[in-house]
């Protein structure tokens, strides 16, 4: 299991919750020496423009810091899933988040979509057709969805409304899915008991990530990967993230 980080993810490049100081310290404290870390490395424009516009691209473009990290984090997106296809589980531990983003526009403190852009690259380089994509935020990834609508990359989030049945759906949903080529995670921690969604324990996080295992090590010799969405709860951000990986490795 690795863990791709870079320490300018710690730079508050805005004043919204996901860039908010002390976050994603928060999980670091966590989850430090269990792992193994990799060093991000920033995303070339040329792997941001297959998912978003020109236009996009340049309104991010105009707070140099804010393109700066944004570029960081899908570079973070693109090696955990390069990682991830080379057959070690991974988790880019980066911001800012991106299900919010659609190819043309971005909202909810999302700017590029993350992990569009690290699916679109293994496209790219032909090494997947078919892909899924399972996001626990608390919050629906409009961006993600629009991005991968019609496609082979297939995008889902839960809809029931209770602790049971949201793990219920998603269980049912990987047991009947077959045929991917990897496993993608939006995970947003934004649904927990103690967040903005008042939803998840922690151990339902565990859950998540061995099912999200289970799904994988059926489909594609365990190929999976995940990225860090929300999650606004510092004082239960990272036993969250670490229980899902507990799951996830």
């Amino acid at each position: 299991m690795k863990i791709v980080y870079h320490p300018r993810y710690t730079e508050v490049y805005s004043a919204d919750p996901a860039a908010k100081p002390g976050r994603l310290e928060a999980i670091l404290k966590e989850i430090e020496g269990s792992y193994d870390f990799l060093e991000s490395e920033p995303a070339e424009e040329e792997d941001i423009r297959r998912v978003h516009t020109p236009s996009h691209i340049e309104a991010i473009k105009r707070n140099s810091h804010l393109y700066e990290i944004a570029l960081l984090a899908g570079g973070g997106a693109i090696k955990a899933a390069e990682t991830a296809f080379a057959g070690e589980p991974s988790f880019a531990l980066i911001r800012p988040p991106g299900h919010h983003a659609s190819p043309g526009h971005s909202w909810g403190f999302c700017y590029f979509n993350n992990i569009a852009v690290a699916l679109t690259k293994l496209k790219s380089k032909g090494l997947i057709e078919k892909a899924f994509i399972l996001d626990f935020d608390l919050h629906f990834g409009d961006g993600t969805s629009n991005i991968f609508a019609g496609s082979k990359i297939k995008y889902f989030q839960p809809k029931a409304e209770t602790r049971e049945g949201f793990i219920s759906e998603i269980r049912e949903k990987l047991e009947e899915e077959k045929g991917y080529e990897i496993f993608a995670v939006s995970a947003g921690f934004d649904r927990h008991i103690e967040d903005w969604g008042g939803q998840l324990t922690t151990d339902d996080y565990r859950t998540i990530g061995e099912l999200v295992k289970e799904a994988a090590e059926r489909n594609c010799e365990g190929k999976r990967f995940a990225v860090l969405e929300g999650g606004y709860n510092h004082s239960v951000l990272g036993r969250n993230v670490r229980a899902f990986l507990e799951g996830f490795a």
